[in-house]
């Protein structure tokens, strides 16, 4: 039973440290992305805000949430 508590924490702790690193990657490109497509004003508002959410949730070490945010913004750029 330990073997497997053990296991399952080593799990989130790896899991943790992946989704952080990912975190730069998706910011290049929601960047890449957001200056070559055609949106509205209020769409491209909406999608900085949520790239800058998810970069402060990077910072806050909430990578789950930050990849959430990324993955709204990325949905409103067609990625």
């Amino acid at each position: 039973m330990k073997t497997l508590l053990v296991a399952v924490a080593m799990l989130f702790a790896f899991t943790g440290a992946a989704l952080a690193s990912n975190c730069p990657n998706e910011l290049k490109t929601i960047d890449a992305k957001l200056s070559a497509v055609k949106l509205t004003p209020e769409e491209i508002i909406k999608v900085k805000a949520l790239r800058n959410k998810g970069a402060q949730e990077h910072m806050d070490g909430k990578h789950g949430d930050s990849m959430k945010s990324f993955a709204e913004a990325k949905k409103m750029l067609g990625i």
